[in-house]
């Protein structure tokens, strides 16, 4: 059986595994196992805060929308609701910022939204 040297690709593979480590406490930016170890767990944290990220606007969202409904005299979901009915077709993300940044703007969208739901409701 002949002999197998690595060459360069077990040299690569640790260095780009301890490029991804920079910064990590002690022997998890030094040692190449650690540093493995610590890189998975890093990358797995990620994956799932990427996920978590949207959630979490989602709801935020959905907070600032309720909270410009209330001041209007209406709640979220009825408001929501006469929406989708009037065929006005806006996500969560830009009727946030409209009702962050143009109070009127949202006001009006928030009638049309009552006259649609008490147009169904009946």
């Amino acid at each position: 059986m002949p002999r197998v040297k690595r060459g360069t690709n077990r040299r690569d593979y640790r260095h780009k595994t301890l490029k991804l480590a920079k910064g990590f406490f002690l022997t998890k930016s030094k040692l190449n196992r650690s540093a493995q170890e610590a890189v998975e767990k890093a990358l797995r944290y990620g994956y799932v805060g990427r996920r978590l990220k949207k959630r979490d606007f989602r709801s935020l969202w959905i907070v600032r929308i309720n909270a410009a409904c209330r001041e209007v005299g209406i709640s979220y979901s009825k408001f929501i609701y006469g929406l989708k009915r009037a065929g006005i077709d806006l996500n969560r993300k830009v009727l946030a910022d409209i009702a962050v940044n143009d109070s009127n703007g949202f006001a009006v969208l928030a009638t049309k939204a009552k006259e649609a739901h008490q147009a169904n409701v009946q």
